[in-house]
């Protein structure tokens, strides 16, 4: 099919496919970084179920067996790090980690149904 055939809708969500597939060699690190518009609607390696997670360029993310544990140590594939820090991320702003935030919309709410049952 041409591209004079394509719908619009066609032209644009191939150009986002492709926007993504750019960045599949050298993700970018931080969310801000990552595209708006169509793109972001897109899945990062292509369709779920093509290949596996090792074989795809999602293991330009990072390793996919990292866990984090509550007490703050981190393991991957089974074994535990030295440096947890190098699996961690910079807070969300706003989010619960984010030491800056003002208290998260849970802890208002409950603190208001509190001020309520008095």
């Amino acid at each position: 099919m041409s591209d004079e055939e394509k719908t619009e809708h066609q032209q644009k969500m191939e150009a986002a496919k492709q926007e993504i597939q750019q960045l599949e060699d050298d993700p970018p690190e931080k969310l801000e970084d990552w595209p708006d518009g169509q793109a972001k609607y897109e899945t990062f390696g292509g369709a779920e179920g093509d290949h596996s997670y090792a074989e795809g360029p999602e293991t330009n993310l990072g390793p996919d067996s990292v866990r984090h544990h509550e007490d703050g140590s981190v393991e991957v594939g089974g074994e535990k790090v030295d440096d947890p820090d190098e699996f961690k991320g910079e807070p969300i702003p706003g989010g619960p980690t984010d030491p800056d935030a003002k208290s998260n919309p849970d802890e208002q709410r409950l603190a208001s149904d509190e001020d309520q049952a008095d």
